[in-house]
């Protein structure tokens, strides 16, 4: 298994991102540079990363910004601010933002290696405070949906015995009311044909219903349980069968 760590360089400066890549890929690191901060959002979004070293000054969006937005959808991402001009204005701005640090310039093999093992550090608990903060968020849906699914599949039988007793009933009263109104319309009909075919539809209803009283019922069960089984297989925590990615 390849446990290679992913560092994301963002600097418009290709320099910076030799020193980077100089010093931290004989340390198992993995150095991949972004030109400014569009492109390295878009690298954010292909892959994941272990930390995120960016510039602050650079054309278009500045460093602190690329912060917040990495900050915004992956808070448990480690970012560090690459500076030469430490203000304090910059890093209050960068500490309210969520970064894991600075590092000033001019840089030094050093200070590069530290910065990464440290950043490296505290991102493992804040992966386990992003997690731990992200189901609380979910839980009302989740357990919403289980109940309800668990609810579908205690009430499948009862439905079911609705639809036995119900059901043949609705039936045969919408086909008698559908042969008498034949009857009805055929007293002025002129064709014989249509008469015959008419009373035939209303002698033939009760055997309809019959048949609904039949099948319908088990027709209903079975799709009933069937969605409840699943409802319950689907529901959050359970196994997988062995085998299914």
């Amino acid at each position: 298994m390849n446990t290679q760590r992913k560092v994301l360089v963002v600097d418009d400066d290709p320099v910076v991102a030799r020193s980077f890549d100089r010093v931290l890929t004989g340390k198992g690191y993995a150095v991949i540079s972004a030109r400014d901060g569009v492109e390295a959002l878009q690298k954010l979004k292909d892959e994941k990363y272990d930390v995120v070293f960016t510039d602050i000054r650079m054309p278009g969006m500045n460093g602190i910004e690329v912060a917040k937005r990495i900050k915004a959808s992956q808070p448990w991402l480690p970012v560090v601010i690459v500076t030469g001009y430490g203000t304090d204005d910059n890093e209050a701005q960068a500490r309210a933002a969520g970064v894991a640090g600075f590092l000033h310039k001019p840089l030094s093999p050093e200070a590069i290696e530290g910065s990464a093992e440290q950043a490296l550090q505290v991102a493992p608990a804040r992966a386990a405070a992003a997690e731990a903060a992200a189901p609380v968020a979910e839980r009302p849906a989740k357990v919403q949906g289980a109940w309800k699914g668990f609810a579908l599949f205690l009430a499948a039988p009862f439905i079911g015995l609705f639809y036995l007793v119900v059901g043949p009933l609705v039936g045969l009263a919408v086909l008698a009311w559908m042969g008498a109104r034949a009857i009805a319309e055929n007293r002025v009909a002129r064709k014989v044909g249509g008469f015959l075919k008419n009373v035939g539809l209303f002698i033939a209803a009760p055997f309809i219903g019959l048949l609904y009283a039949l099948l319908f019922p088990f027709i209903g069960l079975g799709m009933l349980a069937w969605t409840g089984v699943r409802a319950l297989v689907n529901r959050p925590g359970a196994q997988k069968p062995q085998g299914v990615a």
